[in-house]
């Protein structure tokens, strides 16, 4: 489990903050990341994203995107969308008020492909400040592909596998491995230069295939995950939801193979555009691109065969974070960091998830290190939503662990997880409206879900300071025997809903109770 304190450099101390001109970690042993807004000026959208929470996996206090089309033409003209240009400017000019109004701190805006190639980039970089005082970075290429890889560490560390972003104007990759990003190329692969190759869908392939030839010269072998970044992959991946009938609607660590990939292409051209697009909540400029953009990655597995796809919510943006984090506070748990944010947060008593832990592990002694790391989030987070009716805790805790913006967590862990939590506050989980996605895990994994939930369900009755010494739980499995030896102090709080409640624990291990010290 990564370590709760870190060290190093102080970034406080250097002169240097790149994009950001400020420190966002001033203290270095902080869990908390002071609130940041990030201006992402694209070839397709306008984005501003205001990050707060837990330094290592911050909460999204403000997303707001403006489709504005600034590269539309750009490939037959060389100029930047004049239409985009007066929505990008408006957009900003919102996103300065309302920064000033959340008390962000001056904004940091970057631009990419569209105002970097275009002859008049420079002219509306001069305008954007101008009207707004806000400085546009405008970043080449490499550097976009770099920030992008480092935004989907933000989410996986330590991941390895190619990064592929694509924006409007251009798509980026870039290799990862073992948390340092490697290699990376750029092109001009981007959905609003391909629309109006010469030789219609013909010429467009070929001249995609042609492009992809020379990305895999200079990126060699990537037969590793590959990570999709950019709202054109996310498109796709809602329209592999809608075809496969997939009841979790998250984005983030979205799987996808290679054959569904070319499954959904097929589903693509067999709809109808417009009724597609609404069932599965793409805006209709994006819907424009899909078919060029599927195209494109048709060809990027043709290409690199990557052996899974996972679909990255954290692109850019979380990059640019990622940056200024010193690589403690990077080689931590994105998860566990969010918990105890959420537990300090909104707990009730914050720290007893720990003392709770350290209770119920004895049940789990031989549980690989990954189930572990999730009894701990569980524990954690057991109680911050005491807050909600009694009547609708149970399912309030299952949608929040599913659904809620959370690193480091495949689908079937967030399943898992929500579960667990949904154990906290409830026996039974049948004739929930959730059922469809339980399925998403095994049943074997949801009796043990059940069984971390009912552990927290009954250790939470020994509600003491947090640092105090509840007892021992201990299991026979031979004997099928659970043992509970209260200690001193919780021996008084082992009344009738207690032993109600550890008993129906005991159920769920089919054993028989035994109590030392009640």
């Amino acid at each position: 489990m990564p370590g709760d304190d870190m060290d190093g450099e102080n970034p406080a101390n250097s002169s240097d903050w790149g994009h950001f001109g400020r420190p966002l970690f001033d203290d270095p042993s902080s869990r908390a990341l002071s609130r940041v807004g990030v201006v992402d000026v694209g070839s397709n959208s306008v984005r501003l994203v205001v990050f707060d929470g837990a330094a290592r996996s911050p909460a999204y206090f403000f997303n707001e995107k403006i489709m504005c089309a600034l590269g539309d033409g750009i490939a037959e003209t060389g100029r930047l969308n004049p239409q985009g240009r007066v929505r990008a400017l408006a957009a900003i000019r919102r996103f300065q008020r309302l920064a000033e109004g959340m008390n962000t701190g001056p904004l940091t805006a970057v631009a990419t492909a569209a105002v970097r190639d275009a002859e008049d980039g420079r002219e509306f970089r001069d305008l954007v400040e101008s009207e707004t005082g806000l400085k546009l970075h405008v970043i080449d290429g490499l550097e976009e592909a770099r920030l992008s890889a480092q935004g989907v560490l933000l989410g996986w560390p330590g991941a390895y596998g190619l990064i592929c972003d694509i924006g409007g104007a251009s798509m980026e990759l870039a290799e990862i491995n073992h948390g340092e990003v490697g290699k990376r190329v750029t092109s001009r692969l981007g959905p609003l230069q391909l629309r109006n190759i010469k030789g219609g869908k013909k010429g467009r392939k070929a001249h995609i295939k042609s492009v992809m030839a020379d990305l895999y010269a200079a990126m060699g072998e990537q037969h590793n995950r590959l990570f999709l970044v950019g709202g054109s992959w996310r498109a796709i991946a809602k329209i592999d939801m809608d075809r496969r009938g997939y009841p979790l609607h998250v984005l983030h660590e979205y799987r996808m193979s290679r054959k569904a990939v070319f499954a959904t292409a097929k589903y693509i051209l067999e709809q109808d555009a417009d009724a597609l697009r609404t069932r599965c909540g793409i805006s209709s400029t994006r819907m424009a691109l899909v078919p060029v953009a599927i195209e494109v990655l048709k060809e990027v597995i043709k290409t690199f065969g990557p052996r899974d796809i996972a679909v990255s919510s954290y692109g850019i943006r979380e990059g640019m974070l990622y940056e200024q984090m010193p690589q403690r506070l990077r080689d931590r748990d994105p998860l566990i960091e969010a918990c105890y944010f959420g537990e300090a947060k909104d707990a009730r008593l914050p720290g007893f998830g720990r003392t709770l832990y350290d209770f119920i592990q004895p049940l789990f002694k031989n549980a690989p290190q990954e189930r572990r790391r999730l009894i701990k989030a569980a524990c954690l987070l057991h109680d911050v939503t005491w807050r909600a009716h009694p009547d609708y805790r149970a399912e309030l805790c299952f949608d929040n662990a599913t659904r809620a913006n959370l690193g480091g967590l495949k689908h079937s862990e967030r399943i898992f997880l929500g579960l667990a939590l949904m154990h906290r506050y409830s026996n039974t989980r049948k004739g929930s409206r959730f059922e469809p996605l339980f399925d998403l895990i095994p049943e074997n994994d949801q009796k043990i879900a059940e069984v971390i939930g009912k552990a927290m369900r009954f250790g939470a009755m020994l509600w003491l300071k947090t640092d105090a010494e509840l007892g021992k739980l201990k299991l026979y499995p031979k004997k099928k025997v659970l043992e509970l030896t209260l200690s001193a102090d919780a021996a008084p709080l082992f009344g009738e809903v207690a032993e109600a409640r550890f008993q129906s624990l005991a159920d769920a291990l089919a054993a028989k109770p035994l109590v030392n010290g009640a």
